[in-house]
């Protein structure tokens, strides 16, 4: 395997102590994906120069420059704090014909707006929840044809930013507080939908043109309070405690084979709708009746050891570093416009 140069762009907040030489278990650090990889590029025997920018393109500019990276390793999820601009900063790395790994900036823009990716997937006749967009500086109406329970969300977040047990809301009066919350709270758009009873799967893909489908990962409870409902709130997602006390788990997914097939084929539907590109997640409910529902498609998913997209790569026979290489692999083969020219 060819030793390569390799440049690892993250959020500057979410550098990994220079002193750290494992994450702490005990409670949730910010920087734990990006020690993941930073030590599973190392123990590939990789060069690793580690870049946190968030909101001046200049040190990637001056980095590249410098450092003659093959292959930019993206873990930017946004820039200025705008999660929308992570596009930019890919538009900006091809603009400079530099490699990297990751989405493209169409696939970014198209999956950040969840509205804008719902559309599209409706208009492909892929199965998603009725919605409707809530926008900043506007009175609160839900249309008529929308149903209760609506699961209320940030519009372009992600990571469960914002979701709570009272995101599921009922009545019009807890909808209008719940956006007025969300409005206050991230300044963002909101996005209401209707509420998918049912078995919370993950799918992930790796790929740009041929895809690789690897096996479902399924969210439980084991110790779910009564009247609570399991939804990947944010203390799910990021508070070790909570997780603990409500037996968050991510386990193989016990699917038919008719239901396996069919999450495969949508997620590749799914996928190249939306023009995404290097590796992701989609996330759907599978009603009782086994029919998928998609809720989001994830971009640059998270790379984490021990997270969805590596679970499901251990279930494929991928070990984490594995994963770390075939992620490599295919931002170094993307064919960006400028590579498609011929230059």
């Amino acid at each position: 395997m060819k030793k390569l140069r390799v440049l690892l762009v993250t959020h500057e907040d979410y550098l990994p102590p220079e002193d750290a030489t494992e994450v702490p278990k005990e409670s949730y650090m910010p920087w734990k994906t990006d020690f993941d990889v930073r030590a599973g590029l190392l123990d590939l025997g990789h060069d690793v120069r580690m870049l946190g920018s968030s909101g001046d393109v200049t040190p990637i500019r001056v980095a590249i420059k410098r450092f003659q990276p093959d292959v930019v390793f993206n873990l930017l999820e946004s820039f200025h704090d705008v999660p929308t601009y992570d596009s930019y900063v890919t538009s900006y790395l091809e603009l400079l014909r530099q490699p990297y790994t990751g989405c493209n900036p169409r696939g970014l823009l198209l999956t950040r707006d969840k509205a804008l990716s719902r559309k599209i997937l409706s208009y492909h006749r892929i199965p998603g929840p009725g919605f409707a967009v809530f926008p900043q500086g506007r009175t609160v109406r839900k249309p008529a044809k929308l149903r209760f329970p609506l699961l209320v969300k940030s519009l372009t977040d992600d990571g469960s930013v914002g979701v709570a047990q009272k995101s599921i809301v009922h009545s019009d009066e807890k909808l209008a507080e719940r956006v007025a919350y969300l409005h206050e709270t991230f300044a963002t758009d909101v996005i209401g939908e209707e509420y998918v009873v049912g078995r919370e799967m993950y799918v992930s893909v790796l790929g740009n043109r041929r895809l690789t489908v690897l096996p479902p990962i399924e969210l439980v409870f084991r110790k779910l309070p009564e009247g609570t409902e399991p939804i990947a709130t944010s203390k799910v997602k990021w508070d070790l405690a909570y997780q603990k006390k409500v037996g968050v788990d991510l386990v193989p997914a016990e699917v038919s084979e008719e239901l396996a097939g069919r999450l495969q084929r949508t997620t590749k539907r799914i996928y190249r709708a939306l023009g995404m590109s290097g590796y992701g997640r989609i996330d759907f409910r599978v009603t009782e009746e086994d029919v998928p529902i998609v809720i989001e498609a994830n971009p640059n998913a998270d790379l984490g050891y021990g997270e969805e997209l590596h679970e499901a790569a251990n279930l494929a026979g991928l070990k984490y570093r594995d994963l770390l290489q075939r992620i490599l692999n295919l931002g170094m083969k993307y064919e960006a416009g400028w590579r498609q020219g011929g230059v």
